[in-house]
């Protein structure tokens, strides 16, 4: 089989140049078992031939920390691996990317900083996505640990003038590859397909949500050493979206 090639997404080449930077690695829980570069999996497990392809109006802009990048355990680069318009920056509290603040003034864009709203005053706060503007929804995710997450929602003041999208999922997170003490706390994979489904981008969201299963499947399989099971119920939902599929694979 041939297997479909994409260009690293802005996640991955955030990761490349932090790594480039580095006068030292940085070794994250489990960084030490030989793993994909592409998708972050144990080599044995590797993601990398179930990417889904699939099309969405919306943008993605990850603002992360400079640790949160290298963690095998991440799931922004899932997001950035879907929706194609992607855009990721490592935040500082003393220097401001211009990168950043180039994209959120972009007149093409209305960007949505996701936050929870009972944080905010509440005239800032939407729980919708506007689909009648000529801009098309970028959202804002801040992919850092709780802590972290509000600490640069505090000390970022180019922030201060955008709406906070406050969402209300009806489920408990699914996320099972770190420790949270508050199941209602949904990672960054999870939130980033309930904003596409918002912004009507149904498809996206669907696929995301079978990609995030599909790897914390691979991830926790990896880690405790089973083998890959290519027929879940997670990857045959994930299969509609995947181009150049073995059919034996798929069923």
């Amino acid at each position: 089989m041939t297997l479909t090639t994409f260009s690293p997404n802005a996640v991955a080449r955030l990761r490349d140049e932090r790594e480039e930077e580095s006068t030292k690695p940085y070794l994250a829980r489990g960084s030490r078992a030989p793993r994909c570069h592409t998708c972050r999996v144990i080599e044995s497990h590797c993601l990398c031939s179930w990417r889904p392809q699939v099309s969405a109006r919306s943008g993605v802009c990850l603002v992360m920390t400079k640790k949160e990048v290298f963690k095998p355990s991440n799931t922004g680069w899932l997001i950035a691996d879907v929706v194609s318009d992607n855009f990721a920056f490592i935040w500082s509290r003393t220097e401001t990317d211009d990168g950043l603040l180039a994209l959120l003034s972009d007149p093409q864009w209305q960007p949505y900083l996701v936050f929870p709203g009972e944080y905010v005053a509440p005239e800032r706060v939407t729980h919708t996505v506007d689909l009648d503007s000529s801009k098309r929804p970028l959202f804002i995710l801040l992919d850092a640990t709780w802590t972290e997450a509000r600490k640069i929602f505090r000390k970022s003041p180019y922030f201060d003038s955008l709406p906070i999208l406050s969402l209300l999922p009806e489920r408990l997170s699914r996320y099972r590859l770190r420790r949270s003490t508050r199941s209602e706390h949904l990672c960054t994979a999870e939130v980033a397909s309930l904003c596409l489904d918002l912004a009507g981008d149904t498809q996206a969201s669907s696929a995301l949500d079978a990609y995030f299963d599909v790897f914390s499947q691979h991830y926790l399989d990896a880690k405790n050493q089973l083998p890959m099971n290519e027929l879940s119920v997670a990857h045959q939902e994930l299969g509609v979206f995947v181009k150049d599929l073995p059919r034996n694979r798929a069923q």
